[in-house]
């Protein structure tokens, strides 16, 4: 039946219409280009908005702990997309499930346009985190739906939708980063929220005559028994966790602290537990199981890399702001700017890379050696950091040039790993499994965050070229070995290339 499902969705998608992909494409890009650009928005003012004093429109939090808390918030969202693909998978498929989540997403960044209190902040993070959990993988998943098993345009189609993503990314920073940081944080979330709102209507108005079936299908619906037996867990999990709270809170138990280590270690535990249901699970088949084992490693790197990447908005984001030379050129630089960097580099590079993998065809590097590359150049981007303070030290301002050098070649690996690992999550995930799959994918930049909540605590301008040294050279190590036991894992992928 879900074989069946597949060739449905594939017939009833027009193959024609948007730079020789399917026409659902368009649609997709442009939601996500809205979407990023409301998330991209909103954190490249939020780590400000969080340490900056209440005298400057900030909530006044500790700078150490505002960096703990931007990464456990993005911890959050990407660890949500387990909810959200269990629900499309099991409740009401990818597209409700897209729809859903935007509302959602957008109400949470009206909560943050509210001026208030802390308490306004905490709920938007529930909103935003839940949206994204139920947007973020089941967009992704949908794109996959239009193609046709061992269709090439596959990996060059994610490559186009990557970069709407990114455009969203590049554009966001600099409006709502202005907007934001130069009249007030309040106005720069309220325009985070307009954007969501825009990309709700573009998906809605155009999915009916691009999408076809995909995302209509639920591929494992819940039986009478299983939701009975689902309501309770939820009912008993609900009555678990207040009482838990309701006894630490008070007694001074449950501190920002505890909440970042217990993150870090759900980080870690919940893809674990996946991958453990996905390879015992009946409904997974032999070849299945052995492409399960082949996605580990790659999960692995993808952490890693990830781990570097997303501190573009905390530690690399404090670096701008309080490291770099923000007069330059005669141009006086908002800080948030520097956060569209990374979407610049893949606007300029993504069509190069999607141009280049199409050229190479059945000669182009395998999955996991391209997330070698990724690993590798994502360690240089941290240890080409080391050069500004080694020549001028910890405490000069630096040249804004260095900070772009990082971003590119951060960007480099990126577009080597992310877009490839999107359509290998795609191919490798089993058939009962595969919008819980693509929630893996974003559990492992989950994972990611909540280790970056630790390593923030080591981070000062004391400890700064050990901090950078340190994670690049790691970052290249293991960019190294995966490379060298690549033909191992691509036996594994049973023929998935």
């Amino acid at each position: 039946m879900i074989s069946e499902n597949k060739q449905k969705i594939v017939a009833s998608v027009p193959q024609r219409g948007f730079f020789g992909h399917p026409r659902g494409l368009f649609t997709l890009f442009f939601t996500e280009f809205w979407e990023r650009f409301s998330y991209y928005g909103m954190r490249a003012i939020l780590v400000y908005y969080l340490y900056y004093k209440v005298s400057q429109g900030g909530l006044g939090f500790n700078q150490t702990l505002a960096l703990s808390i931007m990464s456990i918030y993005g911890s959050l969202v990407y660890m949500s997309g387990v909810i959200g693909g269990w629900l499309a998978d099991r409740v009401f498929g990818t597209t409700r499930a897209v729809f859903f989540g935007g509302v959602l997403i957008m109400f949470g960044h009206i909560a943050l346009s509210i001026p208030g209190s802390k308490a306004m902040f905490f709920i938007s993070m529930v909103l935003i985190v839940l949206g994204t959990g139920l947007l973020k993988p089941n967009v992704s998943t949908v794109v996959g739906e239009m193609y046709a098993e061992g269709d090439r345009r596959r990996d060059s189609g994610f490559s186009i939708f990557y970069m709407g993503i990114n455009l969203g990314g590049f554009v966001s920073p600099l409006v709502v980063g202005t907007l934001g940081m130069k009249y007030n944080f309040h106005l720069g979330f309220a325009l985070a929220a307009i954007g969501m709102f825009i990309g709700l209507v573009v998906f809605a108005v155009t999915k009916k005559g691009s999408l076809g079936l995909a995302g209509s299908f639920v591929p494992n619906p819940l039986t009478s028994s299983e939701w009975k037996r689902v309501l309770t867990i939820f009912v008993i999990a609900i009555i678990i966790i207040a009482i838990i709270l309701g006894v630490t809170i008070p007694a001074g138990l449950f501190t920002f602290n505890t909440f970042i280590n217990l993150v870090s270690i759900l980080g870690i535990l919940i893809p674990a537990a996946y991958f453990v249901t996905m390879y015992f699970s009946r409904k997974t088949t032999k070849t299945e199981r052995s492409r399960v084992l082949a996605y580990i490693p790659l999960f692995i790197a993808s952490v890693i890399f990830w781990s570097i990447e997303e501190q573009g908005s905390t530690i690399l984001a404090e670096y701008a702001d309080k490291r770099t030379q923000l007069n330059f050129a005669g141009i006086h630089i908002i800080p948030a700017w520097f956060q569209s960097l990374n979407p610049l580099f893949i606007i300029v590079l993504a069509p190069v890379f999607a141009w280049f993998w199409m050229k190479l065809g059945s000669r182009q590097p395998s999955i996991p050696r391209k997330f070698s590359f990724g690993l590798l150049f994502g360690g240089l981007s941290f240890l080409v950091i080391l050069l500004p303070a080694y020549l001028g030290g910890t405490h000069a301002l630096v040249n804004p040039l260095w900070l772009a050098l990082s971003y590119l070649l951060a960007v480099i690996g990126e577009l080597s790993l992310s877009p490839v690992g999107l359509s290998a999550t795609t191919k490798l995930a089993p058939a009962a499994f595969s919008a819980q799959m693509m929630s893996l994918w974003f559990l492992s930049d989950a994972a990611a965050q909540a280790l970056n909540a630790v390593l923030a605590k080591f981070y000062s301008p004391q400890t700064e070229m050990a901090y950078f040294g340190t994670i690049g050279a790691v970052a290249v190590i293991l960019g190294l070995v995966l490379f060298a036991i690549a033909p191992v894992i691509q036996r594994a992928m049973k023929g998935v290339n």
